[in-house]
Order: C-alpha cells, then sequence, then structure tokens
C-alpha cells in the first residue's frame, strides 16, 4: 500500500472563496472540510492531472476556484478542460464516486494506482 502523508494540526491551510479546510478523520486520512476522503493518481505528472474523460466521472477531482490562494504545501493545478483542481506538495487530490459517505475510503489500492492521503501525527 502507497501512501502519501501530510502533516495536521495546520489549521486551515487551503484559503479561497470557499473557505475549504482540511483536516484529518478518525482513520488518520486527508478529507475536505465535509470529511469526504481524499486520494491521489500515480500515473499524474508533479502539478498536472492525467485522470480525464471517464476517469475524471469515477475520480472527481478536488476542484479548486480561479480565486483561490493556497498554503503549506497545498496549490492549485489546471485541468486539461481548464478547471483548478487542489493538489498538494503537486500531487493533484481525487474523491472516489464509490465512497458513499464521509469517512468511507474504499478506493484505496483501486487498479494499484489510487492511495488514499495519510495525515501525518
Amino acid at each position: 500500500m502507497k501512501s502519501f502523508v501530510v502533516g495536521v494540526g495546520l489549521g486551515l491551510v487551503l484559503l479561497g472563496s470557499a473557505m475549504a479546510q482540511s483536516v484529518a478523520n478518525n482513520n488518520g486520512l486527508l478529507t475536505d472540510a465535509g470529511g469526504r476522503v481524499l486520494y491521489t493518481f500515480d500515473k499524474d505528472e508533479a502539478g498536472k492531472s492525467n485522470c480525464n474523460g471517464q476517469c475524471a466521472i469515477n475520480w472527481p477531482p478536488f476542484a479548486a476556484t480561479a480565486d483561490t490562494k493556497a498554503a503549506a504545501g497545498y496549490g492549485v493545478v489546471t485541468r486539461d478542460d481548464g478547471t483548478k483542481q487542489w493538489a498538494l506538495n503537486g500531487k493533484p487530490l481525487y474523491y472516489f464516486v464509490g465512497d458513499a459517505k464521509p469517512g468511507d475510503s474504499t478506493g484505496e489500492g483501486k487498479n494499484g494506482v489510487w492511495h488514499t492521503v495519510k495525515a501525518a501525527k
């Protein structure tokens, strides 16, 4: 299992018009403010998403707005369709369509290329 590790306790780390916040859920995974688990994709390049078309339907990007500001390792990448997506240390972040409720992480390890983001303790 491959994990992407981030620090917790950063407080408000994603800044923008939506004032998104990342937190760790009770499983130690990085989530959005609503508790939805975030994933990375091994086939992405640094600063670029390679998940488009049907891939992006199954793995929706963690969307950012055009006026989003970032901090503490978080950034924004521009997708092929021109929309913005949150990234952590250059790795774009995604949701998994198969996660039914906040805290679900059923996408972990899918096809050997999708991984939850573990929060560092």
